[in-house]
């Protein structure tokens, strides 16, 4: 059993050793230049159309949430008669 676990354990630091690293590009000046750039895009949109979902998506949801939170406290403020 010991020899079984040192031998996964030998394989395992081989396999994660050796293994081919990738390449990463720097963007970081790329996207610089797209943050930066003066073109009218508030900062929040400027990433494309991921960003403008994600947006969208957040304020549905905080529009939706402000009306649930003062329906309930209009529900809470007004008790039913009995």
């Amino acid at each position: 059993m010991y020899r079984q676990l040192m031998s996964l354990q030998q394989l395992s630091r081989r396999t994660i050793s050796s293994s081919a690293r990738r390449q990463v590009d720097n963007m970081v000046k790329e996207k610089q230049k797209l943050f930066q750039a003066d073109n009218g895009i508030p900062v929040h949109l400027k990433g494309g159309a991921k960003d403008a979902i994600l947006y969208r998506a957040t304020m549905a949801l905080t529009v939706f949430g402000s009306g649930f939170v003062v329906y309930e406290l209009l529900n809470a403020a007004m008790p039913k008669k009995a």
